[in-house]
């Protein structure tokens, strides 16, 4: 048992050393490499920035959307057979909702201002 434990944990250890694949900050590979990390992470996001916001502005925001436009049809639908069941009519949940789509409706205009892309 105790030897299965081992050559298993060497094959691991072994499989681990070849298939490792050394990274290094700055561009350059092997020797020479600066290391200058803030850079590589800056560089990154820059280059990645664009995307994101494309990301955000053509998936992220138009899911969110159609969410909370289900939601608040459903919602206000529900309100009112509620005021047909007991003549009150209950405008906080709908209201919310409505206010909570038109803030991620028109957040793609003023969003990327506010982070700083």
């Amino acid at each position: 048992m105790k030897r299965k434990l081992f050559i298993s944990t060497l094959i691991i250890m072994v499989m681990v050393c070849a298939l490792a694949v050394p990274a290094f900050a700055a561009s350059g590979g092997g020797s020479g490499g600066s290391g200058d990390v803030s850079g590589a992470i800056e560089g990154t996001w820059s280059a990645a920035a664009g995307q994101l916001k494309t990301i955000v502005n053509n998936v992220v925001f138009p899911a969110i959307d159609m969410i909370l436009a289900i939601f608040f049809f459903v919602k206000l639908g529900t309100t009112y057979f509620d005021y047909r069941k007991h003549g009150q009519f209950e405008w906080a949940p709908p209201a919310i909702l409505l206010a909570c789509l038109i803030f991620t409706l028109t957040a793609p205009t003023y969003i990327w201002s506010i982070i700083g892309i």
